[in-house]
C-alpha cells in the first residue's frame, strides 16, 4: 500500500470514528436533556421542524435565489391537511401512509400554485406576492368555517391523533424493552428520521443537473434561459420541492401538538424561518440547520435564565423574555449583515462571491 492510500484509509477512519461519535451523541441527547424536564426535549423536537422548514425554505431562496416571504403557508397545508384527515372533526381517522403523502402532495400543489403567477417577478416584487399569498392561506384557514365549518375557524382543531404505526402511538409514553421512554422522546427520533431524509434529499438535489440549473437561475436567468435551461420549470420545481418539505413539517407539528389554530402561522413566523438561513448561510446546507438551531433553541435558554435571574435580583419579572429575545435577535441580524454577510457558516461559492476587491487579490 502507498502512501496516497494509507493516508485515505486514515482519512476514512477518522470520519467514519466522527460519524459513530455524532450519531451516538444524537441517540442519547433525547435522555441527556429529560432529566432537565420533557420540556427541553420538545424544544429539540421544535428545532427539528424549524430544520425541516430551513431546509425546504433553503431550496427557494438558497438554491433558486427566489425570494419567499410566503413560506408558511405550506407548512399551515401540511398541518391542517393532518388533522382535517386525522381527527373527530370530520371523523376521519386516515393511517399516517395515506394522510402524510396527502399534505405533502398537496403542499407541492400549493407551491406550483404560487410559483406560477410569479414566473416573471423579482426582487421586492416577488417578496411581496410571496407574503400575500401566505396571508391569505392564512386569512383562509382563519375563515373556513361558515358557512360550511371546514377549518373551525379561529378556534382550531383539537384532539388530532398522534402518529402511529401499527398501534405504536408516538404521542404516549410506554416501556420498551424494559426502560420508560416518553412521547416527546418517541417524536424525537421520528423527526430526526425525517430531518436526515430530508438534508440528504437536499444534498442530492444540490449535487445534481437540477441543482445547477437552480444555481443557474440564481446567478443570471438570462443568462441560464440563454444556455438552454427551461426557467419557468426550473422555478416551479423550486417552489414544489420546498412546500414539499413544508408540508412534512406542517404534519408533524399537527400531530405532535393535537391542535392547530391559524395563530400558528403568521407572518412572523415566515419571517424567522428566512432569517434562519441568512443567519446560517444561504445555499448551505450545515449553515442552514445550524442557523435554524441557533435561533429556535436560544429563544428556550434565554427564557430559562432570564426568568430566575429577574426573580434573584429584583424578586420580580421586569422585562419580558419575549422582548428582550426579540432586541437580541435584531442586534444580531445587523451585526450579521455587517461583518458576515454571506452568513455564520457560507458555502465557499457564497464566500468567494462577497469577498471584496482587495480580499480576491493575492
Amino acid at each position: 500500500m502507498n502512501r496516497s492510500s494509507a493516508a485515505g484509509a486514515g482519512i476514512s477512519l477518522k470520519v467514519w470514528l466522527g460519524i459513530a461519535l455524532f450519531g451516538t451523541v444524537l441517540a442519547i441527547l433525547p435522555f441527556v436533556l429529560g432529566m432537565a424536564g420533557q420540556s427541553w426535549v420538545r424544544t429539540l423536537n421544535f428545532a427539528l421542524l424549524y430544520v425541516m422548514l430551513a431546509l425546504g425554505l433553503n431550496i427557494v431562496v438558497g438554491f433558486a435565489g427566489l425570494l419567499d416571504l410566503g413560506y408558511i403557508a405550506f407548512y399551515a397545508v401540511g398541518a391542517y391537511v393532518w388533522a382535517l384527515l386525522a381527527s373527530p372533526h370530520f371523523g376521519l381517522h386516515l393511517p399516517f401512509w395515506v394522510v402524510l403523502p396527502a399534505g405533502v402532495l398537496l403542499a407541492a400543489f400549493f407551491g406550483a400554485l404560487l410559483g406560477a403567477p410569479t414566473l416573471k417577478l423579482r426582487g421586492d416584487y416577488l417578496a411581496i406576492v410571496t407574503l400575500g399569498f401566505g396571508e391569505i392561506v392564512r386569512i383562509f384557514m382563519n375563515n373556513l368555517d361558515a358557512p360550511i365549518n371546514i377549518t373551525n375557524g379561529p378556534q382550531g382543531i383539537n384532539r388530532i391523533d398522534t402518529f402511529s404505526v401499527n398501534g405504536f402511538l408516538f404521542g404516549r409514553s410506554q416501556e420498551i424493552f424494559g426502560f420508560r421512554i416518553t412521547g416527546p422522546e418517541k417524536y424525537y427520533y421520528l423527526l430526526l428520521l425525517l430531518t436526515l431524509v430530508i438534508v440528504i434529499m437536499c444534498a442530492r438535489l444540490q449535487n445534481s443537473r437540477i441543482g445547477r440549473a437552480w444555481e443557474a437561475v440564481r446567478e443570471d436567468e438570462t443568462a441560464a434561459k440563454a444556455m438552454g435551461i427551461n426557467t419557468r420549470n426550473i422555478k416551479l420545481l423550486a417552489f414544489s420541492m420546498g412546500a414539499c418539505f413544508g408540508g412534512v413539517a406542517g404534519a408533524m407539528f399537527s400531530s405532535m401538538q393535537g391542535f392547530v389554530s391559524p395563530e400558528s402561522f403568521s407572518l412572523t413566523e415566515s419571517i424567522s424561518v428566512l432569517c434562519m438561513v441568512v443567519l446560517g448561510g444561504m445555499g448551505h446546507i450545515p449553515g442552514v440547520i445550524l442557523g435554524a438551531l441557533l435561533l429556535s433553541v436560544f429563544p428556550e435558554i434565554l427564557r430559562a435564565v432570564v426568568v430566575p435571574l429577574q426573580h434573584t435580583l429584583f424578586g420580580d419579572v421586569l422585562l419580558d423574555p419575549e422582548g428582550i429575545r426579540m432586541l437580541l435577535f435584531g442586534f444580531a441580524m445587523v451585526l450579521i449583515m455587517i461583518f458576515r454577510p454571506a452568513g455564520l457558516w457560507p458555502s465557499a461559492v457564497r464566500r468567494r462571491e462577497l469577498r471584496t476587491p482587495t480580499e480576491n487579490q493575492p
